[in-house]
């Protein structure tokens, strides 16, 4: 999932103490490969090209100055094939009005002048160039021979090959409407002459899904065959339910949809430039204990340690030193659940298999990022940390209001002594807490959306399983007139009226 900043000011997840020179660093580029347009001239550029990718941003926005320099990136290596383009909304407010712009950044894809979808894709360079590449060209590309086929097949990606009688086929117009719509994410290829499919059993009209040489394996066929008459739905589940197999490689432009399940992951130095065949010895292991429970709703993955080495201690506390030959194996479950496995990666399988068992017994204990409890808890502002959040916010008889903060923020920072006041005013007040957390350093639950700082939620006494987001204004005089309206009981504020 993309992240964006919104044009609602206070929501907005970074502070304005940004430098114009940094701004202007980060967007900026001498020498750029990133066309600049605007509401002159929008419309003459942007017909001007049959692909166009563009970047509606603000110059102050966080995540438009961490996609900067991937942009830039993926601008060059895609130079001569398809153009990438920024505008600026801070200067040109009558296009980004015009498509529908409301966060920042937003990309859109431009056929000869016209918009034709929402980029959908990785935030990487690396994802970006791969994502953009399937949007030139023909959506199926044709094959001819035998030789095109394994030249099209012999690549790092799974592919979708459809074989047809002819040119006039039904099922080819409905292969090409499903690719045309479907090219995003996947690639496709056709032929027409079925005697191309030989080898691997082709002998009547028929989609087959190829997955990548480098991650056949005996545990799993490496084509799979589709023989039922399709449209774009059928076409588009028959992809889904197999395009990963068994145990894929996960990495940041996948990353997304395989979490969208519960997903077991074994990070390791996987590289399958350099090291394909020591890559595939630890992953033919996991996926030979996969086989045992791949029927249970639990997805398999092997990642390299080396690109999620940041995300695995933001996460789950692993640092340099938990890494090495072995695979380290992690669960990250839908609903936010985190589990380590703390035994040592055999090569027999062994303590995987044992860790499955233990978790589907619901035998392990799950894995909780906290800072530590603080000593002293006495201000007007409760301090919360993972492992006090159920004792204090979910506490039945008080109702909480909640503060989901980072250290960084400017927002925060600014919000800070007024919601200390709202603090001092309601301290003496035994049935409601005022409360905050560190949402950078502890675990936030996941019946909380926690997407930019501050967040702050209300959980009322009795229905701790359903907070409420506060949307209010950020004044002390606001949120009082919000509890004085949603809180259990009558507030007890340490002030007079006229004070209010």
């Amino acid at each position: 999932m993309s992240v964006s900043c919104t044009v609602n000011m206070h929501l907005l997840p970074f502070s304005f103490l940004c430098l114009g020179v940094l701004l202007e660093s980060s967007l900026c580029v001498e020498g750029s490969d990133v066309l600049e347009i605007g509401d002159a001239d929008f419309e003459v550029r942007v017909a001007a090209h049959d692909t166009l990718l563009v970047e509606f941003f603000a110059p102050w926005c966080g995540h438009c100055q961490r996609l900067a320099p991937e942009y830039e990136a993926a601008a060059t290596r895609l130079k001569g094939t398809v153009s990438l383009a920024k505008v600026d909304c801070t200067v040109s407010s009558e296009t980004c009005g015009r498509f529908g712009v409301s966060g920042y950044p937003t990309l859109k894809i431009f056929r000869n002048g016209e918009e034709a979808s929402s980029y959908e894709g990785p935030r990487t360079a690396d994802g970006i160039v791969s994502y953009m590449k399937k949007q030139v060209g023909p959506s199926s590309v044709p094959l001819r021979s035998e030789a095109d086929l394994n030249s099209f097949i012999n690549t790092f990606d799974a592919s979708v090959v459809g074989f047809f009688s002819g040119t006039e086929s039904p099922q080819l117009a409905e292969f090409l409407k499903a690719s045309s719509a479907l090219r995003d994410s996947y690639r496709f290829a056709h032929s027409t002459d079925l005697r191309i499919g030989l080898k691997h059993n082709v002998d009547t009209e028929c989609v087959l899904l190829i997955r990548p040489p480098h991650l056949n394996s005996k545990f799993e066929e490496s084509v799979v065959k589709f023989t039922e008459s399709f449209s774009t739905y059928s076409l588009r589940t028959f992809i889904k339910d197999n395009i990963f197999g068994l145990c894929p490689h996960l990495n940041s432009e996948n990353r997304d949809i395989l979490r969208a399940s519960d997903l077991l992951t074994a990070y390791y130095d996987v590289d399958y430039v350099r090291n394909p065949k020591g890559t595939n010895y630890w992953r033919n292991r996991v996926m030979k204990v996969a086989t045992q429970f791949q029927s249970r709703g639990l997805t398999f993955a092997v990642a390299d340690w080396e690109e999620f080495q940041e995300e695995l201690e933001e996460e789950f506390g692993l640092g340099l030193s938990d890494g090495g030959e072995l695979p380290v194996i992690t669960i990250r479950t839908r609903a936010g659940h985190k589990y380590i496995m703390q035994e040592e990666f055999t090569r027999d399988g062994k303590s995987l298999e044992n860790f499955l068992e233990d978790y589907f017994a619901g035998r392990l204990k799950r894995y909780v990022k906290s800072e530590p409890i603080p000593e002293s808890n006495d201000g007007p502002v409760k301090v919360l940390v993972a492992d006090t959040f159920e004792e204090i916010v979910n506490n039945p008889e008080k109702d909480v209001l909640v503060e989901f903060y980072a250290p960084w923020c400017g927002h925060c920072k600014n919000l800070e002594p007024k919601y200390t006041e709202l603090g001092e005013k309601l301290s003496g007040n035994p049935n409601i807490v005022i409360a905050k957390m560190d949402a950078t350093a502890n675990d936030v639950p996941p019946n909380y959306d926690v997407q930019g700082f501050p967040t702050i939620y209300f959980a009322p006494a009795g229905q701790k399983d359903q907070p409420r987001k506060y949307e209010g204004g950020r004044e002390v005089i606001d949120f009082i007139s919000y509890l004085k309206k949603e809180a259990t009981n009558p507030l007890v504020l340490h002030t007079s009226r006229d004070d209010l």
